[in-house]
């Protein structure tokens, strides 16, 4: 009808709507980041049906202390083409020496040599391999030896936007402590948002638990891995101790230098101590020194770490 008033139809306006969309955009904003957060803390799959442990034979302490059916036929001459010194190709993938550099950092204890395999600067996660008696830095980046298992270390943190370190050191006390120390915190500087977990071969756990009773790495390391290694009392009036920092052990159940009868004292004195540390015992039955650095599941070990770090 013409010239007739008509109701103009309600229209809210876009202001109405701006404090439900902001609070529409912050719930996606922190959901988004939350759910890059947990992703940044988990990693991704390299290998792993290779890597896998073989079967489980038995277990305790609601699966903290496990058993591994270990085969040194299976578990060396089947899978090294040169058993010991060069593992089967499909084990190992070395594109990863791309990122791989030998490098030197001046420190006030000496000069530290040592390998870095992925991102020097902004890592999200950080892990060290110190080798034992008679090794060197090389031992740790050394793709065929051990059946690929450092090559699998290597890609697992260049591939995750993290960073492996493997570093020389002048011996097993607090100078080599001392050094490894400075280099721990010359990348956590370059990387302070990383979580930072350190393994130890043989010897090399003498620094492991040196580096846990500093005042400075001990209250800044997130995980130790104890590979074919030793123990020390001294763990529980440590700063690494008092934080609740999970702690590996890998064993040979053969193993001729540090008996696994005292690692398992070891482990079990922690459980004693502290109910519901976070703390793991792998036992490689008929498995002897070497046996854990070669099998050690290195993704299922650091996720479970990243789990659990402080």
């Amino acid at each position: 009808m013409a010239g007739a008033w008509l109701p103009t139809p309600f229209r809210p306006s876009q202001r109405s709507y701006l404090p439900l969309a902001c609070a529409i955009l912050i719930s996606f904003f922190l959901l988004f980041s939350f759910a890059s957060f947990a992703d940044a803390l988990e990693l991704k799959p390299f290998k792993d049906d290779l890597f896998a442990y073989p079967a489980t034979l038995s277990s305790a302490n609601n699966g903290a202390y496990t058993v591994i059916d270990y085969r040194e036929l299976r578990d060396i001459n089947a899978r090294d083409e040169v058993p010991e010194r060069r593992v089967h190709a499909q084990y190992v993938d070395t594109g990863v020496r791309k990122v791989q550099k030998d490098l030197l950092l001046k420190t006030d204890a000496g000069d530290v040599r040592h390998v870095a395999v992925g991102k020097t600067e902004g890592a999200g996660i950080i892990v060290l391999y110190l080798h034992g008696q008679g090794g060197s830095r090389k031992q740790g980046v050394d793709d065929f030896t051990f059946g690929g298992n450092f090559n699998r270390i290597k890609n697992l943190m260049a591939g995750n936007g993290g960073l492996y370190l493997s570093p020389d050191f002048s011996d097993f006390g607090d100078t080599g402590a001392a050094q490894v120390a400075a280099l721990v915190d010359h990348y956590a500087e370059q990387s302070p948002g990383a979580k930072i977990f350190v393994a130890c071969g043989s010897m090399g756990g003498a620094l492991c638990w040196k580096l846990a009773a500093r005042k400075d790495t001990g209250a800044r390391i997130d995980g130790l891995l104890l590979l074919g290694s030793l123990w020390d009392e001294s763990f529980f009036a440590s700063p690494a101790y008092k934080r609740r920092v999970p702690v590996f052990f890998g064993q040979g159940s053969k193993d001729p230098v540090f008996p696994i009868a005292n690692q398992e004292a070891f482990f079990r004195s922690i459980l004693a101590k502290s109910k519901g540390y976070p703390t793991r015992f792998v036992r490689f039955e008929t498995g002897t020194h070497g046996t854990p650095i070669r099998m050690a599941d290195w993704r299922g070990t650091l996720n479970w770490m990243l789990s659990k770090a402080p």
